[in-house]
């Protein structure tokens, strides 16, 4: 969901989405410059686990200095030399290494990957993480884990969510540490099914490794460490997202549940009636259909629902807005076809429904639509719109908006999560 990224957050969140990496193999022999000194680790600081791809054929593997390849039990297996790649591989039940020279492994279950310099990051598929490796066989193929204290991982997320920000704006990088940090102890074990706690995606958190940091990015790691957010002592559900467009959701507005009293509808609006994410690329938006693409749009797109079926989809003869909360979100669209109405309910069913020809869903319900042919036959449908994203929480432009204008980060988190409290928990 970075405010930079190109698609990955698109400068939204989908906490529902999964994405799992594809992944090829690298050919590149240059080695990466190795990052910035980490900060010093914590007795009491916790270890993450990041699924970095899952059901994976294959991947290449090396790192900036020697890396050894050990059994779960630590017994050595093999050592790759620096600035060496070597391929791990589905084999049968289990999965091999082979290096450059033709060495093949023994079929493995599962194995690790440690630097022999700890400065040093590892590499998978060419790019750079610190912490250590792990790769399990799965169900459909591999799944590569980075395990690394939670400060580490913040390094490779703050900015990837965030993007290069100035001095100017620095308030709103040590929010979102803030924001990334709790969200990632809360959410510990989420996946542990699968082998890990969360994806390095915008299924959980942008995470983007040693490549993703910057020095704006770690220094406000550095300077928040240890600090969250919380409510009557326990740690908050930290929803956040791109683009509020001018004013915040509830969250049971968008999550089934997430009733809580720090997830409120806030207006975005500064002193002098603009909104703080007005500097957003995504801030307003239109999108058009023709009467065929709208066609061929909810042929792809709409739900099954009793009694119509994708190929019934010949004529739409109406798209409205049936119901809004009480944020002005659309929630519910009722379309026509022909003598069939069908009514979408909920934010992700309206943001899939209407999903764009790339297959991006629709940035946000905050939107309004003109239809031309409504009751005969649509002939167009033009969507105007707000905001990036499900609404829920930290506006991540917002916060950029209020950094620029003096706010600091404790003010910041005050306005999106009213009522919480900054905790140091190491």
């Amino acid at each position: 969901m970075g405010i930079t990224g190109a698609n990955r957050r698109t400068l939204w969140r989908r906490p529902t989405a999964l994405i799992l990496g594809v992944l090829a193999g690298c050919t590149s022999r240059s080695v990466p410059a190795r990052p910035a000194a980490p900060p010093s680790p914590s007795a009491r600081e916790a270890e993450i686990r990041i699924g970095l791809y899952v059901g994976a054929a294959s991947a290449s593997l090396g790192g900036g200095g020697s890396v050894a390849i050990n059994e779960p039990d630590g017994a050595r297996i093999a050592t790759i030399p620096r600035g060496e790649q070597w391929q791990v591989r589905v084999a049968g039940p289990g999965l091999a290494i082979t290096s450059p020279s033709g060495w093949v492994s023994p079929q493995l279950e599962a194995v690790s990957l440690a630097a022999t310099d700890p400065r040093a990051p590892l590499w998978v598929n060419g790019r750079a993480y610190r912490g250590v490796g792990e790769i399990i066989r799965d169900r459909t193929g591999l799944t590569i884990v980075n395990r690394l204290g939670v400060e580490l991982y913040l390094l490779g997320v703050v900015s990837a969510e965030m993007g290069r920000r100035s001095s100017a704006e620095q308030a709103a990088l040590r929010a979102q540490a803030v924001v990334s940090r709790t969200y990632a102890l809360k959410n510990l074990r989420r996946w542990r099914a699968a082998g890990f706690d969360l994806y390095g995606t915008v299924a959980d958190q942008a995470y983007g490794g040693v490549a993703a940091e910057t020095a704006e990015g770690r220094a406000a790691v550095s300077e928040t460490r240890g600090r969250v957010l919380t409510y009557d002592s326990a740690l908050i559900e930290a929803f956040y997202f791109s683009t509020c467009g001018g004013r915040t959701a509830e969250g049971y507005e968008v999550f089934r549940g997430a009733v809580r009293p720090y997830l409120r509808s806030v207006s975005d609006l500064n002193e002098r009636g603009s909104a703080y994410c007005s500097i957003s690329p995504r801030y307003r938006w239109r999108e058009e259909w023709s009467g065929e693409a709208l066609r061929t749009t909810l042929q792809r797109n709409l739900p099954p629902v009793p009694g119509t079926m994708s190929t019934a989809i010949v004529t739409v003869t109406d798209l409205r807005v049936t119901q809004r909360s009480a944020s002005g979100r659309v929630e519910q669209l009722a379309i026509g076809l022909g003598s069939t109405e069908v009514r979408v309910d909920g934010h992700s069913q309206i943001r899939q429904v209407l999903r764009l020809p790339n297959g991006q869903l629709l940035r946000s319900t905050v939107f309004s639509v003109m239809v031309t042919g409504a009751g005969r036959n649509v002939t167009s449908v033009v969507i105007d719109g707000a905001g990036a994203g499900h609404g829920v929480g930290l506006c991540q432009w917002g916060a950029v908006g209020r950094a620029r204008e003096g706010q600091d980060y404790q003010q910041i988190l005050a306005a999106y999560y009213p009522g919480t409290r900054l905790e140091r928990r190491y």
